[in-house]
C-alpha cells in the first residue's frame, strides 16, 4: 500500500530525479502529459524545475505515493490567484507507473487532491486529458462533469493530434 505525502519546498527539490524518472516514463509509453518525444529525464527534470517557483510560493502543491522503485505516482494541484477566481483549482500531472495501475493508486492521489483543495477554501476544480484514455474514464467514474471536448487540441508524444475532454467537479 503506497502512502500519498505533500511535498514541501525543499522535498519537492530533493525529489526531482524521481519526479523526472516518472514522468519520462509515462509519456515515453504514450501518455499526453503536454510533452512530445523524444523526452528523456533530463528534459524532464528541467521542465519539473521551473515548477520550483510555484511549489516555493504555495500556488502548486504536489504529492507523490513513494514505491520500492521511488515515486510511484504524484498529482499537483494549482489554486487560482486571481481575486475572482480564488475558489477554484486545477489538478495537474495525475501519474502512476507502470508496475503500480489498477491498484486504485491514482483515485488515491485524485482523492489526495480534492480534500487539499477544499482544506484551501476551493470550491471548483478543472482538468483537461485525451479523450478515451484510461485518465478519461477514471474521472468519469470519480464523479467529475465532463463540459466539452476539443478536436485535435494536443498532440500525443508522438505527434498525433488527439481530442481533449474538459471536466470540472464542484466540491463541497
Amino acid at each position: 500500500m503506497h502512502t500519498v505525502t505533500p511535498l514541501s519546498p525543499e522535498d519537492f527539490r530533493c525529489s526531482l530525479a524521481d519526479l523526472a524518472h516518472l514522468l519520462a516514463e509515462v509519456v515515453a509509453e504514450g501518455s499526453s502529459l503536454g510533452f512530445r518525444t523524444p523526452f528523456d529525464r533530463h528534459a524532464a527534470e528541467a521542465w519539473w524545475r521551473t515548477r520550483q517557483p510555484a511549489v516555493d510560493d504555495g500556488s502548486l502543491s504536489v504529492w507523490v505515493a513513494r514505491g520500492a522503485e521511488g515515486i510511484a505516482g504524484t498529482v499537483s494541484l494549482a489554486l487560482e490567484g486571481t481575486p475572482n477566481g480564488r475558489h477554484r483549482g486545477e489538478v495537474l500531472k495525475l501519474m502512476v507507473d507502470r508496475g503500480t495501475r489498477g491498484q486504485g493508486l491514482a483515485r488515491k492521489l485524485l482523492a489526495t487532491a480534492e480534500e487539499a483543495a477544499v482544506r484551501a477554501g476551493a470550491t471548483l476544480l478543472l482538468l483537461d486529458t485525451e479523450t478515451g484514455s484510461t485518465a478519461d474514464r477514471l474521472y468519469a467514474a470519480a464523479g467529475w462533469t465532463r463540459y466539452g471536448i476539443v478536436p485535435d487540441y494536443a498532440a500525443d508524444p508522438a505527434g498525433v493530434l488527439r481530442d481533449c475532454s474538459f471536466f470540472y467537479k464542484q466540491l463541497r
